[in-house]
């Protein structure tokens, strides 16, 4: 361009009417800024007792994103998690998951537990966002169309699997149950399931103790009332924080009677208060912390660089909850809606092993484990 016509142009833009040239500015100025990030939502009890599965859901949920970040985002745009924390509280996780649809989010990881769970989705459902719950096992929320999505197996699986297993192998048949109303979508449910199988098999549930964490009943009396009746074995379903105090009140009544715990016990933190009250303790999962798989073990070391903890099983089904989001939001394409794409993806590869979710988004894996506690860890035993 010539010295005349620069010239000429530069004279036409300063004689543009201001509202015209500010407008230019602004085109200009968007066409500068970065996108417009995803925003995706996380609600759990990240304080408070019993927050250790909440936090290291949270941090694997954190992980998630900032791996996919460096991998460039989601069609170019950053993802951006916003945290809410549900204090274990009904109310707060109402206000949480309102709090996070009013934001904007695309989708929320969690909630956690399943009392939670079953207060939050009719919310979900109303205001049509999809959650993705890395742990929430409650049958309540089973076979339903809703918005409601798990990478975890039900109560039902759990607890069949676990009675299925005290019977034949420990041959237990009379069992008392300690277990933590708090819950009570979780844990009644997970008791229901249980007796049924084991009763089935000839076995007998020969006391059932019930109490609120947090609340005024002391363990010791817990355990005596659970030891009262005589059994040969005592399933505890509580949270870790519980279970592993339990677990040491029994072992000052009676050191050798077998206990067992329902899986949302067998956190890190089980290991950590429990000691050697609770070796020999028996749980089931459906992941194996010493898995050879290699997604798993480069996703374990990336935890143990980034928290300097292990993950567990919230961490890893938080991060695996993340990843089935940034999947089906990838895949989309403008007007389609996200429940409808998750449904459509007919497999999504896990850490350990692929999964799909059926019509209702309930999960389906290829098998669950039982773990003994052995010298401080948790070891597959089948």
């Amino acid at each position: 361009m010539s010295q005349v016509h620069r010239n000429s142009l530069i004279s036409g833009v300063q004689r543009l009417p201001l509202f015209i040239l500010a407008g230019l500015l602004l085109v200009i100025a968007s066409g500068c800024s970065p996108p417009e990030p995803v925003r995706i939502g996380y609600v759990g009890g990240i304080s408070g007792r019993g927050a250790d599965l909440g936090i290291t859901g949270r941090d694997g949920v954190q992980l998630a994103v900032e791996q996919r970040n460096q991998a460039g985002g989601i069609g170019g745009r950053p993802v951006e998690i916003i945290f809410r924390d549900d204090h274990q509280d009904q109310e707060m996780a109402r206000r949480g998951v309102e709090d996070l649809v009013e934001l904007g989010v695309s989708a929320i990881v969690g909630p956690m537990t399943s009392a939670m769970g079953v207060a939050v989705v009719p919310i979900a459902n109303e205001r049509k966002v999809v959650l993705v719950s890395p742990t929430v096992t409650t049958e309540d929320l089973t076979g339903l169309d809703d918005y409601f999505f798990r990478v975890s197996s039900t109560t039902g699986y759990f607890s069949t699997r676990n009675a299925e297993y005290q019977l034949r192998t420990k041959k237990l048949r009379r069992m008392a149950a300690i277990y933590d109303l708090g819950n009570r979508s979780f844990s009644v449910n997970w008791l229901q399931n249980f007796r049924r199988t084991f009763v089935a098999g000839g076995g007998e549930i020969v006391s059932e103790v019930s109490f609120v964490s947090g609340g005024d009943e002391k363990y010791i009396e817990l355990a005596r009332k659970a030891l009262t009746s005589g059994p040969d074995g005592i399933l505890i379903i509580a949270k870790s924080v519980d279970s592993a105090l339990l677990c040491q009140q029994i072992r000052k009544l009676d050191s050798v009677v077998p206990i067992t715990l329902a899986d949302w016990g067998a956190t890190e933190r089980l290991l950590e208060l429990g000691g050697r009250a609770v070796e020999g303790v028996t749980v089931i999962q459906t992941f194996d912390r010493d898995s050879l798989n290699l997604r798993y073990r480069e996703f374990r070391q990336a935890y143990l660089s980034r928290f300097n903890r292990e993950p567990g099983f919230a961490g890893i089904y938080a991060f695996e909850s993340a990843g089935v989001i940034f999947e089906a939001l990838a895949r989309m394409k403008k007007g389609d809606d996200l429940k409808q794409t998750l449904l459509d993806i007919p497999e999504f590869e896990g850490l350990q092993s692929s999964f799909h979710f059926d019509r209702f988004g309930d999960v389906s894996r290829p098998h669950v484990s039982i773990s003994i506690v052995e010298n401080g860890q948790f070891v597959v035993k089948e």
